[in-house]
């Protein structure tokens, strides 16, 4: 029976980034999703919008433009087909947003142009606000990017039921592999990783044929792709607490249409097809990355972790188990990073980011989770 080096559960952007990186290191890999590529989840109702993130200079912010000037050089340099680099208007959503933008600009590295109301009107955008204008950004078409990143890599469409652990193997059915990535987004059934805080926020795009003349995408609470191939994409939206997509009877855009036809024209839009999916993210919206903490152990040699007593130690990992997960909104802009962040620490040791070392939430969560109230008394 086949061995492999490793075996990724989840052909999402997170699932498809490990994989590629990981086999581009000399690695035997194996890619397992239940749906399909980029079937269900965030990516498969992602606009795969690649641009910055505008603010104030926060961590995550950083973060987000570090990842940015990473991915949208790796697709331009690798899968060209599959990013289009149209550009992305970012505008004010209202007054008081347009007056921060003055404060934006002082933290905020990319490559961008201040565009005038009349700049606007020239793309077909009808807006009052000065918008920034981020030339190097673009949209993925999520799909095929995701399927492109593991062409070379065997991939099945497998429903994974159970783990078990044994002889320094992990155990999928019949699929044995030295070490496992999880990359399922929102769902976890399978060891406590309650610490993470993944939480499933539902998304729903839909796509539109159109003939208007769109040469750049744009996003403004919502977002609005350019018009590629005679078809512009809207979606954007966030709804936490969903389990099903309950709205794909009906209209289940109404909402983001109608404020997309408050940016550009969209008399002659005619709805393709309407995606739903949800993305995960973690408590603190940063990516998890990493390996993967033994909950049960750690609270069994460390009874007072929930009342506060500090580590001494690292805690203690399940062995050859990892994580890639809580991207969020932003999964074609981490996607990449993430994933070489990942191969970088299994192949070579090399450390993770603290920011995205999923560690970093384990105290927090024994202190302040009521899933732990017993442990207290």
């Amino acid at each position: 029976m086949k061995i492999y080096d490793v075996i990724v559960v989840g052909a999402g952007i997170a699932g498809c980034s490990s994989a590629y990186f990981l086999k581009k290191k000399g690695l035997d890999v194996l890619v397992l999703d239940r749906s399909g590529i980029a079937a269900s989840g965030g990516s498969s109702a992602a606009g795969a919008f690649v641009s910055p993130k505008i603010g104030k200079g926060s961590k995550l912010q950083t973060l987000t433009n570090e990842a940015f000037e990473f991915a949208k050089d790796f697709y331009r340099e690798h899968f060209p087909q599959y990013f289009k680099q149209t550009g992305v208007i970012r505008i004010p959503k209202d007054g008081s947003d347009a007056k921060n933008f003055d404060e934006y600009e002082k933290s905020n590295s990319s490559s961008r142009e201040l565009m005038e109301t009349e700049q606007l009107k020239a793309l077909g955008i009808d807006d009052s606000f000065k918008s920034f204008l981020f030339d190097e950004a673009g949209i993925c078409d999520a799909p095929g990017m995701c399927q492109a990143l593991i062409e070379n890599i065997p991939y099945e469409q497998y429903e994974v039921r159970s783990l078990n652990y044994k002889k320094d193997l992990w155990l999928i059915g019949e699929h044995r592999t030295k070490k496992l990535i999880l990359a399922t987004g929102y769902e976890n059934k399978f060891v406590d990783m309650r610490y993470m805080g993944v939480k499933g926020t539902w998304g729903t795009r839909g796509d539109y044929e159109t003939n208007i003349k769109l040469d750049v995408s744009m996003h403004k609470q919502i977002s609005v792709s350019a018009n590629i191939d005679g078809i512009v994409k809207i979606g954007a939206t966030h709804e936490k607490g969903v389990d099903v997509c309950i709205r794909c009877n009906g209209e289940p855009l109404e909402g983001i249409f109608g404020t997309a036809g408050s940016m550009v024209d969209t008399s002659d839009f005619k709805l393709k097809e309407t995606f739903c999916g949800m993305r995960s993210g973690s408590k603190d919206y940063f990516p998890l990355v990493g390996s993967v903490i033994d909950v049960y152990e750690m609270l069994e040699q460390h009874p007072k972790l929930p009342k506060g007593v500090r580590l001494k130690e690292a805690p203690m990992k399940i062995e050859n188990l990892y994580v890639c997960n809580g991207l969020g909104g932003r999964g074609f802009v981490f996607g990449p990073l993430m994933g070489k962040m990942l191969a970088d620490n299994i192949v070579e040791g090399k450390e993770v980011d603290a920011r995205v070392n999923p560690d970093r939430l384990f105290l927090k969560w024994c202190r302040k989770s009521p899933d732990l109230e017993s442990y207290r008394v």
